[in-house]
């Protein structure tokens, strides 16, 4: 099964994420061997994934083709220099063996500041310098950022496909993902299971919740559902694409067992969180102390909802630690100033959920996985 991506080749329903098969040569070939007997055609990596280039390029060499060969997509961090950039990207083709890319995209357009230099700056040259030398058939992005910066990048007119935290836990860009599907830009759901929720190591509640289905299956078909282009698999071993591959021609509207399951896993979570659960609506921003009320309020109502402690506690200790890349501000700095209280549509007591996510969830630091 393949869906369309952008204004390049179709794609299939799953991509093979390249992040976390970085132990070895003999592990990369082994994913992407698994790959192509699960259906995948679209492999995704960076320059910033440590080796990853370099193992894809050689484990490319020895694996089977998939149906049409491969499609590639590797990204650059934005920020960079025309001559930086252009010496960067002939080094991703070399490390891959390859004469262009299909997918070239800027790696975290997660600061305004980044997306003018991709829309006006050295990043425009760059691309169009990629694009004209026909070193990349179409460009795009990732994103870690705001609704807004998201939005922005979407209606610029400049991409042709994106790549987006989409979660069953957390659905809110889904609007932005439908925004630029009706654009015809291509989109990739960016770890569906990690970034979602840790779904390929639920909980026993979350477990209960989703039943009959697992967590993973059922977060993958709610994304498949709505029309996203390609899901991605950040796959160590061989048997992380095992569902990839049993749900590979799975693009067909949910079923009515489908869609019981995800009311019940809804309603499970309000009956837990009670009149506290907050619904993300964003009405309490901005905050006069750059607090990310809603955020902190999803990590508290997936922590009590559905018992996701470990990779809530492991989201909010990362704030802060990761640049960029994730907010820099946790609950500790509410001031109680009381700003946020009369625009809750719901009445929330914000400021002391805010210090009740704090207490639960504040625990060593984490490091992420790459950067």
């Amino acid at each position: 099964m393949r869906r369309p991506f952008g204004a390049g080749r179709p794609v299939s329903l799953f991509t093979l994420g390249t992040m976390r098969a970085l132990g070895s040569l003999e592990q990369m070939q082994e994913v992407v061997q698994a790959a192509v007997l699960a259906g995948i055609n679209h492999l995704e990596t960076a320059a910033a994934y440590g080796p990853a280039e370099d193992f894809l390029g050689h484990a490319l060499k020895q694996a089977e083709q998939p149906e049409g060969g491969w499609v590639v997509t590797s990204k650059l961090l934005p920020g960079l220099t025309l001559r930086e950039g252009k010496h960067q990207l002939l080094k991703i083709l070399e490390r891959l063996g390859c004469d262009n890319l299909d997918n070239l995209a800027i790696h975290g357009i997660n600061r305004p500041e980044h997306l003018d230099w991709a829309l006006h700056g050295d990043g425009k040259d760059l691309l169009d310098w990629a694009q004209g030398e026909g070193h990349a058939a179409q460009v795009g992005f990732s994103s870690h950022g705001s609704q807004a910066l998201i939005a922005a990048a979407i209606s610029s007119g400049r991409f042709q496909f994106c790549c987006l935290h989409l979660h069953l836990l957390d659905p809110q860009r889904l609007p932005l993902a439908h925004q630029a599907l009706e654009q015809g830009i291509g989109v990739l759901a960016i770890s569906p299971a990690d970034k979602g929720g840790r779904l390929q190591a639920p909980s026993p509640t979350l477990i209960s919740d989703c039943a009959p289905f697992s967590p993973l299956q059922l977060a993958y078909r709610f994304l498949l559902a709505q029309g996203i282009s390609t899901l991605s698999v950040g796959a160590a071993q061989a048997s992380d694409l095992e569902l990839a591959a049993a749900l590979q021609s799975r693009d067909s509207p949910l079923s009515l067992e489908e869609q019981s399951s995800l009311q019940r896993l809804a309603d499970h979570r309000h009956e837990r969180v009670g009149a506290d659960l907050c619904g993300q609506c964003q009405a309490c921003l901005p905050c006069p102390n750059e607090v990310p009320i809603p955020e902190l309020l999803r990590l508290r109502n997936l922590a009590i909802g559905h018992d996701l402690i470990p990779f809530c506690q492991e989201r909010y200790n990362l704030i802060g630690r990761a640049g960029h890349w994730w907010e820099t501000v946790d609950a500790s700095a509410c001031k109680q100033c009381g700003d946020c209280l009369p625009r809750c549509p719901h009445q929330l007591t914000i400021p002391d959920l805010l210090a009740d996510t704090h207490r639960r969830l504040q625990a060593s630091p984490r490091r992420r996985l790459w950067g």
